[in-house]
């Protein structure tokens, strides 16, 4: 008889589980249960639609629906696993009854923490999620002339700029003294900034949400700075794990809420895995947890967990985090923390940054490149990097992560060699030249 393993949850975490649980045992019967009309596309995607940068949603599918039938894979859409029995292994479906499960895997996502204020529940409020509703919002866009984005969140840096480049006038309003102040350093932001008043945008830091205003439709945004019309508000606020299914079954969560899972991706209860953004997972360095990491980190995480949950064998690391994304009119990205965030930690450190660029100073289309590296202090290990930047900057983030994970020093990196072509790489790698500047200043 067949092994059935129950997936619930079609983001990358999900259907990567799909994917790996056939890969372990092709003769696995894969049941996937998504709240959605769809899976497998790319909500990091939606923004860029919004903007017009990418033409078409369509675009952002990465597989049709036959795909999934021809692979063997049985996803049942708008179906809402609404409670688990793990002492009976059933799992039961909204409008389905029960389904027995051999292995089970949570990929349950994240939810937008509620913003907390009065008016939460008037139309015009928009959370960037689901591909289906975002075709809709799309069309709204063309209507509106105003609009406010709350929190300057990674998708919150990328909404101001696509709304910015849709030409609709727009607010940010974020508590913060500066945008992604929880990952991202001032001194790396402070160029987003600049150019996001080139577009436009009106910024509001140090500035607290306190009402949406309106009758049915939102009208205004109530901030500690006063009133700011708008027939829009986007909500980009923190993202809590998606965990009440879990909870309920019993399953153990960590100080960031996400399932507790260890390098099998198998939660506290036998034969049930968790993945994605309803998971927590150790910083390589300094084991603190983490919650809501990026979309590659969730399919990961979901291949790992799907592997298991068919039988197979695979482990997931602790995370060293290269993260980037396009801000305003530059590229912003690093590695494991930056400045702040080891303050915030009590982790001493040492700087070294360069200023550079990603070409030859003669070549076309030569772009700036500020890259700042943090070190242990006696050591000279490695332990995080920020850069802006105009290209370049997620291959540079991918090989710090990979630096920091395997101990490099700044007196490596001052070292190593760097390709040099005029079209693609200057003759001084800022990598290299912030790693000199580190070791003159340690």
């Amino acid at each position: 008889m067949s092994r059935r393993v129950v997936v619930v949850g079609g983001g990358a975490a999900g259907m990567g589980a799909a994917g790996g649980i056939k890969a372990a045992d092709p003769n696995a019967e894969v049941v996937v249960y998504t709240g959605f009309d769809d899976v497998a596309y790319s909500p990091c995607g939606i923004p860029y639609v919004h903007g017009k940068e990418i033409d078409d949603f369509q675009r952002l599918f990465l597989a049709s629906k036959q795909a999934y039938v021809d692979a063997g894979i049985d996803v049942h859409y708008n179906s809402e696993v609404t409670s688990v029995d793990l002492t009976r292994k059933v799992a039961y479906v909204a409008g389905a009854g029960e389904i027995s499960w051999d292995a089970l895997v949570l990929a349950t996502g994240f939810n937008y923490a509620d913003p907390g204020v009065p008016g939460g529940t008037l139309g015009g409020l928009y959370y960037v999620k689901n591909i289906r509703e975002a075709m809709e919002w799309d069309k709204v866009l063309d209507t509106v002339g105003q609009a406010v984005v709350v929190q300057a969140s990674p998708l919150g840096v990328e909404m101001v700029t696509a709304l910015a480049h849709r030409g609709i006038e727009t607010h940010l309003v974020d508590p913060s003294p500066w945008p992604m102040s929880e990952i991202a350093d001032p001194d790396i932001m402070a160029p987003v900034e600049d150019s996001w008043r080139e577009l436009g945008v009106k910024v509001h830091f140090n500035t607290t949400l306190e009402a949406f205003l309106g009758t049915d439709e939102v009208r205004a945004v109530q901030t500690s700075e006063g009133e700011i019309p708008a027939q829009l508000a986007v909500i980009c606020t923190h993202k809590e794990p998606n965990n009440a299914l879990g909870i309920a079954a019993g399953l153990e969560v960590g100080s960031t809420g996400g399932f507790i899972v260890d390098e099998r991706m198998a939660t506290s209860a036998p034969g049930v895995f968790a993945a994605g953004d309803c998971t927590e997972i150790p910083n390589g360095l300094t084991g603190v947890p983490l919650q809501g990491l990026t979309g590659s980190h969730a399919y990961a995480q979901g291949k790992t967990a799907g592997i298991n949950a068919g039988g197979g064998s695979r482990t997931y690391s602790a995370v060293y985090v290269p993260w980037g994304t396009a801000a305003g009119k530059w590229i912003i990205g690093g590695a494991s923390f930056g400045e702040t965030t080891a303050t915030a930690l009590g982790v001493p450190f040492v700087v070294g940054s360069a200023q550079g660029i990603s070409r030859a100073r003669y070549y076309p289309g030569v772009k700036p490149v500020k890259v700042k590296l943090l070190a242990e202090p006696d050591s000279l290990r490695l332990i995080g990097a920020q850069m802006v930047g105009g290209e370049g900057i997620k291959e540079r983030a991918d090989f710090l992560a990979m630096a920091v994970k395997f101990g490099f020093t700044l007196g490596d990196l001052a070292r190593m060699e760097n390709v040099y072509s005029p079209a693609i790489g200057a003759l001084n790698e800022p990598i290299v030249v912030a790693a000199q500047n580190g070791l003159d200043a340690a």
